[in-house]
């Protein structure tokens, strides 16, 4: 496994992040057993994966902090996240943090997140509730202070392009693909102030499932932010494959981002054991030849009308 200093964080973290959200939920999801769910992130940490990102709304605490027993706590970075569309203030952000410290059986967090916010909510939370963030983090309950973005609504990252500014932020989740691009924009102000990025929707369903990429290339095409005559339509990215050592467009994909410029941790999740080992092996891979990747930076320059969701 690789390693990556974390930002300004100063964390040794692996360049593969294993996320615990998503469409699997490390398995939850998918039916799998609690037990199993459990043997997924243990896998993860055996193979030298050290990030582990969950949330209070996957359901998937409990699972990591089962998980992490048998590790020591100092040697893995675990980042979740509060939810504050229902409800929110400085005594429910506590109340929060206390719950998942419980489910995560730790007595800290590395790194805090508000899960998913948008733009129009940004300025009463940096107002109203960040000032908690930093009394915690001061208490010694968290380390850093991250963000999650609202990709699928937010496509083109104006919550972050508007925050980041204002230097509240350690860490931030963004969404980033070889079809929505777009967050260069973000990583050329997160570069300056030493920021740690967290990618995720590095594949998803477009890039795991063809038919879901035809789709997602059409409707480029449609909007305008294609040009059908730099690309083929119904093998848009097999160029990839045929001028590059990738064996398969998710491991194209994946090395694609993280050898992005600015980005420290790509996200995956799964929870099938074999599929696990396989994003490993694509994420310790090297870079895509550096030809392959301006082309694609060339054909979706345009691009980020969809999320590859």
């Amino acid at each position: 496994m690789d390693y990556v200093r974390f930002g300004r964080t100063g964390l040794n973290v692996s360049v593969m992040g294993l996320g615990c959200g998503g469409p699997s939920r490390i398995g939850i999801k998918k039916n799998k057993s609690e037990n199993e769910s459990v043997e997924i992130v243990r896998r993860a940490l055996d193979s030298g994966v050290n990030f582990i990102d969950t949330a209070e709304v996957y359901g998937t605490e409990e699972v990591v902090g089962k998980a992490v027993q048998e590790f020591n706590r100092d040697s893995i970075v675990i980042s979740t996240k509060k939810n504050y569309r229902r409800e929110i203030s400085p005594g429910l952000l506590r109340k929060g943090l206390e719950a998942s410290l419980n489910r995560l059986r730790t007595d800290y967090i590395d790194i805090y997140n508000l899960h998913g916010v948008s733009l129009a909510d940004y300025a009463m939370l940096r107002d109203e509730i960040l000032p908690t963030f930093t009394r915690l983090k001061d208490e010694g309950k968290i380390r850093f202070i991250g963000v999650s973005e609202t990709f699928n609504d937010d496509r083109t990252h104006e919550m972050l392009l508007q925050s980041l500014p204002d230097d509240v932020w350690d860490v931030v989740m963004v969404g980033f693909n070889m079809l929505n691009q777009s967050a260069r924009s973000v990583f050329t102000q997160t570069r300056i102030k030493d920021v740690a990025v967290q990618v995720m929707y590095a594949v998803r369903r477009a890039l795991s499932q063809p038919d879901k990429l035809l789709t997602a290339v059409n409707s480029l095409v449609e909007q305008g932010q294609l040009n059908p005559d730099e690309v083929d339509i119904n093998d848009p990215f097999g160029f990839v494959l045929k001028e590059s050592d990738a064996s398969t467009l998710v491991e194209a994909a994946y090395r694609f981002c993280r050898y992005e410029p600015g980005v420290h941790v790509v996200l995956s999740g799964t929870g099938n054991p074999d599929h696990l080992q396989s994003n490993i092996d694509s994420l310790n891979r090297p870079p895509l030849p550096e030809d392959v990747v301006q082309k694609l930076r060339f054909i979706f320059r345009h691009a980020n009308a969809v999320t590859g969701q």
